[in-house]
């Protein structure tokens, strides 16, 4: 159990280092850990009028590369959460998009719209 609650916290850490990263770009950090039913999204933030979703994503071990560990179908599991999101916070038409944040031993990454790319 120490294990997971010891992940947990690295998790929130990591959350904390993206968003004061972001903050820091000139980004309004909105909401934290939205639970979808299908999954979450560690942060919402507005970057001007652009509503950005944010994924995090940390890896401690040398070697792992946090960018890998996005694949097909956590992409489609963000998808789906950030349709939930607009529907629950009913927002209207507003330009949106998926952003990454890779923290590693390297230092912080940032790759705005992954769907775009």
């Amino acid at each position: 159990m120490s294990d997971f609650l010891n992940n947990v916290q690295v998790g929130r850490e990591a959350e904390d280092r993206a968003a004061e990263y972001l903050r820091a770009k000139g980004y309004t950090i909105i909401t934290r850990r939205y639970k979808a039913r299908r999954g979450e999204i560690d942060l919402v933030a507005m970057d001007g009028e652009t509503l950005v979703f944010v994924e995090v994503k940390y890896r401690r071990a040398a070697g792992y590369v946090p960018e890998e560990s996005i694949g097909t179908e956590k992409l489609r599991s963000l998808q789906r959460a950030m349709r939930q999101y607009l529907d629950e916070m009913e927002i209207g038409e507003v330009p949106a998009r998926l952003d990454l944040v890779a923290i590693d031993g390297n230092g912080i990454r940032h790759y705005q719209d992954l769907f775009g790319q």
